[in-house]
């Protein structure tokens, strides 16, 4: 069963599989559009993140700690230097790429990482670097975050500007199991950066109306908290409210819009269980002073990757938000109605874990492909047909 908050209805209502086209296996259907897939560029490992430059430069991660670039139509052969070490094991890598707004002119870009160091344990901690993307070489400028974690995964790791210029970062609950006192869990601790969404300025400086600046025992750096894994993030491009994906557990996938100083419950409430036996991990569903999910899964896809679409390619996709899903190996379109999820339609399916899904400044939808065991995947976009 897929629920929605706001509107209870069943998931044959929601969900609408796409399927191809008869006798054109080449073509997809769903409710609004039918399309076909194109690849953009072969060969890429563990793909994370797909960025858009202007003059036509796709930029791509690769988790290993490669930064890949596809021009023309082309991947080109190597990777772009310059890039600093990453903790390449387990969930850690290289994982976010996104241009800094004024990229024209400063040529700056921001990469978020799982960074190794002596004092950081054996899977590092989720960091943040900006620098210069010249001559295909990257220059490290400065550090913009490091985040006070500890774990073995989980680090989160999405980056996305908002119309202010304001940096939001993503950092995961670094998968410490809940035990015992649940309220008592490092996400619901604004102490550390366990569980958080940064909101920053673009140099690393903590901005003043920060919700918790000045509140002793917190992080200044933290907007909202109670995450478990956001594993996607974009910008509402009317509102310029955050949105997120975030993995539950074992069901419980969520969409949120976070909001200064809301605490959004992770481990004390959610709608998933344990990974082994299915028993229960939180304390209810519902509790006063944390925040609801505007919708969820149960079961869960794997939430990863999230945009926002805004362009005439689709025309009648224009406004939906599409989230990506590594174990459900899709991409799923929410309709929403006054900042609210309204229905649910699934509309590519069987190619690979999704990873990343992102509008291109085309107007067409791009989605990043991994495969299990870290075989070559494609970058795809989806083209209209009719």
């Amino acid at each position: 069963m897929t629920r929605t908050v706001s509107v209870p209805v069943s998931t044959a209502a929601l969900a609408v599989v796409c399927s191809p086209v008869a006798a054109q296996p080449d073509l997809r259907r769903t409710a609004l559009h039918d399309y076909r897939v194109v690849t953009v560029a072969d060969g890429l490992v563990v793909p994370w993140s797909i960025a858009f430059l202007p003059g036509g430069d796709i930029l791509v991660t690769e988790r290993a700690g490669r930064l890949r670039i596809i021009r023309d139509g082309e991947l080109l052969p190597d990777p772009v230097p310059g890039i600093p070490a990453v903790v390449a094991r387990g969930q850690g890598g290289l994982m976010d790429v996104v241009p800094h707004p004024d990229f024209g002119s400063n040529r700056m870009i921001y990469l978020s990482y799982s960074k190794p160091g002596e004092d950081l344990g054996r899977m590092g901690t989720t960091a943040v670097i900006r620098g210069t993307l010249e001559d295909d070489r990257f220059t490290p400028v400065d550090e913009v975050f490091e985040a006070v974690s500890r774990g073995n995964s989980h680090y989160g790791c999405r980056l996305a500007f908002d119309a202010g210029g304001y940096l939001f970062i993503s950092v995961g609950d670094r998968q410490i199991p809940p035990r015992g006192d649940l309220a008592a869990h490092p996400a619901q601790d604004l102490s550390n950066h366990h569980g958080v969404i940064v909101r920053l300025h673009d140099d690393g400086r903590v901005p003043a109306d920060n919700p918790f600046v000045g509140r002793e025992g917190a992080r200044p750096e933290i907007w909202s908290y109670g995450h478990r894994n956001p594993q996607g993030l974009a910008v509402h491009p009317g509102t310029g409210a955050v949105w997120l994906t975030e993995h539950g557990p074992r069901g419980g996938d969520e969409v949120n819009v976070s909001t200064p100083g809301a605490n959004y419950g992770w481990p004390v409430i959610g709608y998933g269980v344990n990974y082994r036996g299915g028993t229960a991990i939180h304390a209810s569903t519902h509790a006063e002073g944390m925040e609801q999910p505007l919708h969820f899964w149960v079961p869960s896809i794997g939430v990863s990757g999230l945009t926002f679409y805004s362009g005439d390619r689709f025309p009648r996709w224009r406004g939906s938000l599409f989230a990506g899903g590594l174990s459900g190996r899709r991409v799923d379109r929410l309709t929403l109605e006054n900042g609210r999820v309204v229905a649910r339609e699934t509309i590519f399916q069987g190619m690979g874990r999704v990873r990343d899904v992102r509008e291109g400044p085309d107007g067409y939808l791009y989605v990043a492909l991994e495969a299990r065991g870290g075989g070559k995947t494609p970058i795809v976009r989806l083209e209209p047909v009719g």
